[in-house]
């Protein structure tokens, strides 16, 4: 049965930029198209920037550098530095992977977004779009506690994670059984840990080359429990990550087959997921000394997700272009995690370490017949082992770079976003520090 109904809609601004969603991805793309001049706005559906990152608390933000070198740089890197300022984050070379405190992180996002002149719209749920011409996005619609509100723009950026926009567009996705996306895990944050004891030390900061910073001897005391005990629950790792409080470590090991864009299957997800992270807690409690006090301090807003939507972009990112760091004429970002493939079903994970970092091509950011749509970080168009590495948020935050710059250079030059000075914007991203070389 369905309900038919027609309701006026407030228009609330008109915008040159439009950028759907506050993580990793869209605060960059905003503050990058803000200081290029054009008028820009943010929705995001908490009250808080952040992403993954603070709704999810998926840390560290890896990775910054490789071989000795940053792969990532420009406005991703200035948030990096500034959150250390502030207390916030600790680099940890050579990788410069980032461990962070969640609630400074959001203060921080906040500040540089707002010193830049966004438009904020917070608290505020992406429900459709409008469309004119074909497939040009005249106008977003969004619920809050206002009710139903749009804004209008010329160039939207669809920094959602699990392209929304793109979704209510009608851009073409690429065709993926949900039993294969790789799982969503709810992390969390466990205080009263002992985090002076050589095995969390030792576990808690992710800065080697080459090495999966799980901690394996809690992960091999888990296995030979789980082969005694089938019921007790799917994990991953477990990793821990400092939250630069002392007693206090983010934890990664619960997972779950789900698919986070139906609704019912994730809110199942979600509720099986926080069971499994009290119950998987008892058994630390239980069974390891440095964590014998400990307790559940936080549990994040919505568990984290590793893959969803994959938009069929002009170009789809190949494994082998990924792996052999294939440099485009094009390429507008890049990208030196491991490809890193959860399975949803059991403990295993693939994970293959680059030679060097990786490309992005702007045309894995776009899609074909769509003037003003540019989708940059988890919803881009890659194939399945790519976007095991390029999911990551520092990989996001420059993809989210390239986004804001190619949207303002596609806004002063009165074209469509296929048709962007690629030479003006890949100079436009070397200026502002990104590492394209």
């Amino acid at each position: 049965m369905s309900i038919n109904i027609t309701k006026s809609i407030d228009v609330v601004g008109s915008y040159d930029v439009v950028v759907c969603g506050g993580g990793p991805s869209g605060i960059i793309a905003a503050i990058a198209a803000a200081r290029e001049g054009a008028k820009t706005a943010l929705i995001e559906r908490f009250g808080f920037l952040g992403g993954m990152a603070t709704t999810s608390y998926v840390t560290p933000l890896s990775v910054f550098s490789y071989n000795g070198k940053r792969n990532i740089g420009g406005i991703p890197w200035e948030f990096i530095k500034r959150l250390e300022s502030i207390g916030g984050a600790l680099i940890e070379e050579p990788l410069n992977n980032v461990a962070f405190d969640p609630e400074l992180y959001k203060l921080c996002a906040q500040e540089i977004v707002q010193e830049a002149g966004v438009s904020l719209f917070m608290n505020s749920y992406i429900s459709d779009v409008f469309m004119s011409d074909g497939r040009l996005i005249d106008a977003v619609c969004f619920e809050n506690k206002n009710g139903t509100e749009a804004i209008k723009g010329r160039i939207f950026i669809d920094a959602t994670g699990d392209g929304d926009v793109a979704y209510k567009a009608r851009v073409p996705m690429q065709k993926w059984d949900s039993h294969v996306l790789q799982p969503a895990s709810m992390c969390f944050i466990l205080s009263g840990v002992d985090t002076e004891s050589e095995l969390i030390r030792n576990s808690m900061h992710h800065h080697l080359q080459g090495v999966n910073c799980h901690c394996k001897p809690i992960r091999d005391a888990l296995i030979e429990m789980k082969k005694l005990n089938p019921n007790m629950p799917i994990f991953g790792g477990p990793w821990f990550c400092t939250v630069l409080h002392p007693g206090s470590v983010a934890v990664n090991a619960t997972r779950i087959e789900t698919n986070s864009c139906d609704n019912r299957d994730f809110s199942r997800a979600e509720f099986q997921l926080r069971k499994d992270a009290f119950e998987l807690t008892d058994i630390l409690r239980k069974n390891f000394k440095e964590f014998k006090d400990c307790y559940i301090s936080a549990t994040p807003a919505q568990a984290g997700i590793r893959e969803s939507r994959h938009i069929k972009g002009i170009h789809i990112i190949t494994a082998d272009e990924y792996i052999n760091a294939y440099k485009y004429e094009d390429s507008v970002s890049r990208c030196s995690h491991p490809i890193d493939i959860h399975s949803s079903k059991e403990e295993k994970q693939g994970c293959t370490f680059l030679k060097q970092a990786a490309y992005v091509p702007y045309r894995a950011l776009i899609a074909e017949g769509y003037p003003n749509l540019i989708v940059p970080g988890r919803a881009l168009s890659a194939s399945k082992e790519a976007f095991a590495s390029l999911r990551v948020q520092a990989s996001c935050m420059g993809m989210g770079q390239a986004a804001g710059f190619a949207a303002a250079l596609s806004v002063s030059g009165n074209c469509t976003v296929q048709n962007v000075d690629i030479v003006k914007l890949v100079s436009k991203l070397k200026e502002a520090g990104a590492v394209l070389d």
